[in-house]
C-alpha cells in the first residue's frame, strides 16, 4: 500500500488528496506544489531586519528559470549554503524535501563574461550598505514571455517533453520507463510492473534497452522517456543480442524530436577529439562589449551549442581520464595478484612445460622515446631471445615491432633449427622448431607512425594479435618478459590473463634514473664515484659541482648524467680542472695549510667562492655532450638536465678505465641469481657502449659476485622483479695501485648484452658461470673423436673447453643498404666468415629488418680472448671491404669499433691488421 501510494504522488504530485494522504498529525513537513509554469516566481520576503531581499530561488536542472523542480540534495554544495552564496545572509529560508527527488542533470555554467551581461540585462547587484535591487518577479517574466518565444535550450525542450501520465490504468500500459543519461533504472516502478506483466519476453526488452541506452549515453542525452506499450510491442521482433535500428530506436521514445535535436545540436564540429580546444578557440573569438548588453551577431544561435557542446566535450574528457585512471589502477592490481600466484608457483613453473611472451619494449617516457632514433629498430635488437627454446619445455613469443620478410623469417628458421646439429657436430641433424616459436608483428604497427609509441603501446592496440596469443597460450602455463615497463605492458598482460615477469613501472622508472640508481647503491652500501644526484636547478648545479670539485681536487673529469635519458645519450663531460684558473691557487694553500687546517680554514670558503664564480662561463665553453647533434651547446644540454633532472659523477681518476656489464635475475621467490657478465667495447666514445667481450675478466669475480649480490637484495626490498643489469666501473688508483670498483648505472630492464648470451650459449651448447666468470662448452666433435682413436678409452673424456666471445648489436655502416642479407652472407662464406658446427666456434650474424639495413648484430666465438678479438675486427674489415666502393665510404662505426679493440689488445693496426692503403677510412662513426 506505501508503495502505491508512493507511486501515485510521483504520478500526480498535484492531487490535494494524495498530499494530505502523506500528511500525519505531527508531521509538519509540507509538500511542494510542483507548477506547470515556465518560470518560477522570485518574490521578495521580509527579513527581520526590515530590508526586502528576494526570496532565493532552488537551482533547477540546466540553471534556467523555466524548472521549478527544488534544490535536490546532490547538487548542493557542501558546508553552509550562505557561504557559497545560495542563501543570503539575512534570508530565512526551508528548503522543503519532496518525496520523490528528480535527479537534476548538470549543464555549463556561463562564461564569465555572460555573467557580467546578465548583470546588465536583468540588474545589478550591489552588496553596498546591504542595499540589492531585487531581479523581476515572475509574473513580469511570463508577460514578457508572451509577448515573444523564449528560445531553449534542446536539453530544456527535452526535458519539457518529458511529461507524467496523470492516471493509472494498465501498469504496462501507461507506465513510461525514464532513462537518464543513456542508464534505465531497472529498479522503478515501471521497469517492475513491464517485467511482471511481460515475463516471457523480458530477455527481449533489456537487450532491445541495452541498445537504446548506447546511442542516448554516446550524446549524453540527459533524459529520455520510453513508452512501455510500445517497448513491449516492438521488442517480440528482436533477439537478446540484435542490434535494433534507429528508427525502431527512436519509436519507443516520447520525446523523440528533442533526442533527435540534442545528438545533432549546433556546434557538432566540436565533438570527439580536439572539442574542448575548438570551442575554447570559438568562444574566445567571440568579442563582449564591457558595461553594456549588446551582443555579437549570431550570438543566441550560436553561443549556446558552442557552450554546451564544449562542456559536454570537457565531460567526455573527465570520464575518460577517470576511466582510465580506474583502468590502470585495476590493471595493477591485477599485476600483483598474479604475481603473488607466479611466486607460489614458480618452482613447479620453470620445470613444466611453459610458453614465455617477449615484448622487446621501451616503455620510457614520450620525451624520451621521441628522440631514440629507429625506436622500432631499436626495440628489435633482442632476437636472441627466441634462445630460450633451448629449454625443451619452453615455447616462445617473440613480439616483433617491425614487419619481417620472408627471407629474415627463413634465416631464423634455419638458425635455431641448428640446435640439434650443434650438439652432435652433424649439419645433417638440422630440424625444423618452428612449432617451438612464433613472430609475430602487432597489426598497429602502421597506424601510429608519428606518436613514438612503445612496442607494448602497439600490442594493446592490436586485438588481433591478443587474440592470436590467447590462442597460442590455451592450457599451459605462461607469463610476459617484457623490456623497460610501460603501463600499457600491464594492460596487454590484464587482457592475456598472464603474470609478469618484471618489475612495477613507476619502480622501474625510478631506480633506472641516475638519481635513483645512486640512492639505491647508497642503501646497497657498495661504492659509487663522488658525486650528487636529484639536481633540478641552475642553483643547485653549480653549488652542488663547486662542493664537488673542492672536495675532491684531484678528480679531473666531471660527468652530468640525465635522470631519464638511455644509451649515454643524456650524459655531458668537462674537464674542469685543467681549465679552472683558482685550481693552482687552491692547490698552493691546501699544501701550505695542511689537509687538518685547510678543512676549517676561511681560505677553503674563498676557494669555494671563486670555483662558484668560473664555473657558469667554464662549462659554457668546455662541456662536451656525447649526443652533440641533439645537444649542440651547453644550454641545450643543460635545459634538459634541469627539466628531467640528473646527477653529477666523477670520472675514474686513471688512464685505464674498463667498462662491464652484469646482468641479473631476481626470481618470483625472491632468489637473485646473475645470468650474463661481460666487458664493454666502445665503438663510439669512451662513454657509450656499442658491445661486450663475453665473460668479463676485469674484475675478481669474488669481488663482483660481494657486489652484486648486495645490490640485488636492495633491489628485492625495493619491489624489484625480473631481470635487470649493472653497469660497474674498474680502474686502478694511482695512488694506491689498487683496483676500485665502482656501481654507476642501474638497468631495470632485459638488456641487449643478455639477448646476446643466449644467442650464444644456444650455438655453442655451453654453458656460462657467472660467479666464477667462465663460459664452457663442449670439446670440438674432431678432438674428442682424435682422442678416441688415440688413446682408446685409456683416458677419460676430454673435459669441457673454456669458450669466450666478443658480440656487439649495435654495428652501423650505411652501405649495408646496397646489399641482400643472402648476398651478404654468401659472401662473408666465400671469404671464411662463418661457423663451424664441428668445432662450435666462428661468427654468426644478428638480422633485424630488411628495409633499412644499416645495423648489423654479430657475435665471434673462440677458445681465446685476443684470437676472438682479431677475428672480430677482420670481420669488420672483411664486410666492409665487400659493400663499400673506393669513392663511397659510407658512414660507419667500424673504425672506432676497431680501434678500440687496438686498445685492448695493445697494439697498433700497422703492426697487426694492416688496412690496405687504396680502402682508406673515411667516414668516422656517426654522432648522433
Amino acid at each position: 500500500q506505501q508503495l502505491e501510494m508512493d507511486i501515485k504522488i510521483m504520478l500526480d504530485p498535484e492531487n490535494m488528496d494524495n498530499k494530505a494522504a502523506l500528511k500525519h498529525p505531527n508531521d509538519e513537513t509540507r509538500l511542494p506544489l510542483i507548477t506547470k509554469k515556465k518560470s518560477a516566481p522570485m518574490c521578495s520576503q521580509q527579513t527581520g531586519k526590515g530590508h526586502t531581499v528576494p526570496s532565493p530561488r532552488p537551482l533547477p536542472a540546466f540553471h534556467h528559470r523555466g524548472c521549478a523542480l527544488p534544490l535536490v540534495e546532490g547538487d548542493t554544495p557542501k558546508g553552509d549554503l550562505t557561504s557559497h552564496r545560495l542563501i543570503l545572509p539575512a534570508a530565512q529560508r526551508t528548503l522543503p524535501a519532496p518525496p520523490v527527488v528528480p535527479k537534476a542533470a548538470p549543464f555549463p555554467g556561463f562564461p564569465r563574461q555572460l555573467k557580467k551581461s546578465a548583470g546588465a540585462i536583468f540588474g545589478t547587484h550591489s552588496s553596498r550598505k546591504g542595499n540589492l535591487a531585487p531581479l523581476p518577479c515572475s509574473s513580469s517574466v511570463v508577460s514578457a514571455r508572451k509577448s515573444k518565444p523564449e528560445w531553449m535550450y534542446p536539453a530544456q525542450q527535452l526535458q519539457s517533453e518529458v511529461h507524467v501520465p496523470s492516471h493509472t490504468q494498465d501498469p504496462c500500459m501507461d507506465w513510461d520507463v525514464a532513462v537518464h543519461r543513456g542508464t534505465a533504472d531497472h529498479k522503478a516502478p515501471g521497469c517492475l510492473a513491464l517485467q511482471h506483466h511481460h515475463h516471457s519476453s523480458w530477455g527481449s526488452i533489456v537487450g532491445f534497452l541495452e541498445h537504446t541506452e548506447k546511442p542516448l549515453k554516446d550524446h549524453t542525452i540527459p533524459l529520455a522517456t520510453i513508452n512501455s506499450q510500445k517497448l513491449a510491442q516492438i521488442t517480440p521482433d528482436f533477439t537478446f543480442d540484435e542490434n535494433p535500428p534507429k528508427s525502431a530506436a527512436l519509436s519507443v521514445i516520447k520525446n523523440h524530436s528533442a533526442v533527435e535535436k540534442i545528438s545533432t545540436p549546433a556546434g557538432q564540429s566540436c565533438r570527439g577529439q580536439g572539442g574542448t580546444a575548438g570551442a575554447a578557440a570559438e568562444i574566445q573569438g567571440w568579442w563582449w562589449c564591457p558595461g553594456t548588453a549588446v551582443v555579437p551577431a549570431g550570438w543566441q544561435q550560436r553561443a549556446p551549442g558552442v557552450v554546451s557542446t564544449a562542456w559536454r566535450s570537457w565531460q567526455r574528457l573527465a570520464r575518460l581520464r577517470n576511466a582510465l585512471r580506474e583502468a590502470r589502477r585495476r590493471h595493477l592490481e591485477n599485476f600483483y595478484s598474479r604475481a603473488k600466484h607466479l611466486a607460489a608457483n614458480w618452482n613447479r613453473i620453470r620445470t613444466s612445460r611453459r610458453t614465455i611472451i617477449h615484448i622487446p619494449s621501451l616503455g620510457y617516457s614520450q620525451h624520451t622515446r621521441e628522440h631514440i632514433a629507429d625506436l622500432a629498430l631499436q626495440q628489435n635488437l633482442q632476437m636472441g631471445r627466441l634462445c630460450d627454446i633451448l629449454d625443451a619445455n619452453v615455447d616462445v613469443i617473440y613480439i616483433c615491432p617491425l614487419a619481417l620478410s620472408e627471407e629474415l623469417l627463413q634465416y631464423y628458421n634455419k638458425l635455431l633449427g641448428l640446435q640439434a646439429a650443434v650438439r652432435s657436430g652433424n649439419p645433417e641433424d638440422m630440424a625444423d622448431l618452428q612449432d617451438r616459436f612464433k613472430i609475430l608483428t602487432p597489426e598497429a604497427i602502421n597506424s601510429f607512425p608519428e606518436h613514438h609509441m612503445c612496442l607494448a603501446t602497439l600490442l594493446k592496440y592490436s586485438p588481433r594479435t591478443i587474440r592470436r596469443i590467447r590462442v597460442l597460450i590455451q592450457s599451459r602455463a605462461a607469463y610476459v618478459v617484457g623490456g623497460f615497463p610501460h603501463q600499457d605492458e600491464l594492460a596487454v598482460a590484464d587482457a592475456l590473463q598472464v603474470p609478469v615477469l618484471g618489475s612495477e613501472p613507476a619502480v622501474a622508472r625510478l631506480y633506472s634514473s641516475k638519481s635513483g640508481s645512486r640512492s639505491l647503491f647508497a642503501s646497497a652500501g657498495v661504492p659509487t664515484p663522488p658525486g650528487a644526484g636529484g639536481i633540478r636547478s641552475r642553483e643547485q648545479l653549480l653549488r652542488a659541482l663547486s662542493q664537488l670539485i673542492l672536495d675532491n681536487v684531484e678528480v679531473q673529469r666531471w660527468l652530468f648524467k640525465v635522470d631519464g635519458e638511455r644509451g649515454g645519450d643524456g650524459t655531458a663531460s668537462c674537464d674542469v680542472i685543467s681549465h679552472l684558473e683558482c685550481h693552482p691557487w687552491i692547490q698552493q694553500e691546501r699544501h701550505r695549510l695542511g689537509p687538518e687546517a685547510w678543512s676549517e680554514s676561511q681560505a677553503r670558503e674563498l676557494a669555494l667562492v671563486k670555483i662558484s664564480q668560473e664555473l657558469p662561463g667554464l662549462l659554457a665553453q668546455h662541456v662536451q655532450p656525447v649526443n652533440e647533434k641533439r645537444f649542440p651547446t651547453w644550454e641545450k644540454f643543460l635545459q634538459t638536465f634541469l627539466t628531467q633532472g640528473g646527477a653529477i659523477e666523477a670520472f675514474p681518476l686513471s688512464a685505464s678505465v674498463t667498462n662491464l656489464t652484469v646482468d641479473l635475475l631476481i626470481e618470483p621467490t625472491g632468489e637473485v641469481t646473475m645470468v650474463a657478465s661481460g666487458d664493454q667495447l666502445h665503438a663510439e666514445g669512451p662513454l657509450r657502449s656499442s658491445g661486450t667481450t663475453i665473460p668479463q675478466r676485469s674484475v675478481d669475480p669474488e669481488v663482483l659476485k660481494v657486489l652484486c649480490w648486495k645490490i640485488g637484495e636492495a633491489c628485492k626490498s625495493k619491489g624489484v622483479l625480473g631481470y635487470f643489469s649493472v653497469d660497474f666501473v674498474a680502474f686502478t688508483h694511482p695512488q694506491t695501485r689498487e683496483q676500485q670498483v665502482w656501481a654507476t648505472d642501474l638497468d631495470l630492464c632485459y638488456s641487449d648484452q643478455l639477448a646476446l648470451t643466449q644467442l650464444l650459449l644456444y650455438m655453442t651448447d655451453g654453458n656460462l658461470d657467472c660467479g666464477s666468470s667462465r663460459l664452457q662448452g663442449p670439446p670440438a666433435s674432431k678432438e674428442s673423436k682424435s682422442q678416441r682413436i688415440q688413446h682408446e678409452g685409456t683416458k677419460p673424456a676430454a673435459p669441457r673447453s673454456p669458450r669466450c666471445a666478443v658480440a656487439s648489436s649495435q654495428l652501423r655502416h650505411s652501405s649495408l643498404l646496397g646489399i641482400s642479407y643472402s648476398l651478404l652472407l654468401h659472401t662473408c662464406k666465400a671469404r671464411g666468415v662463418g661457423f663451424d658446427l664441428q668445432e662450435k666456434q666462428g661468427t654468426v650474424f644478428v638480422l633485424y629488418e630488411d628495409q633499412k639495413r644499416h645495423i648489423l648484430g654479430m657475435i665471434t666465438i673462440g677458445e681465446d680472448l685476443q684470437g676472438v678479438l682479431l677475428t672480430f675486427a677482420r670481420n669488420l674489415f672483411i664486410i666492409h671491404q665487400e659493400i663499400s666502393a673506393p669513392n663511397m665510404q659510407g658512414e660507419t662505426n667500424f673504425k672506432m669499433a676497431v680501434q678500440d679493440i687496438e686498445a685492448i689488445l695493445g697494439v697498433t693496426a700497422e703492426n697487426k691488421l694492416r688496412w690496405e692503403e687504396d680502402q682508406p677510412w673515411e667516414a668516422d662513426a656517426v654522432k648522433e
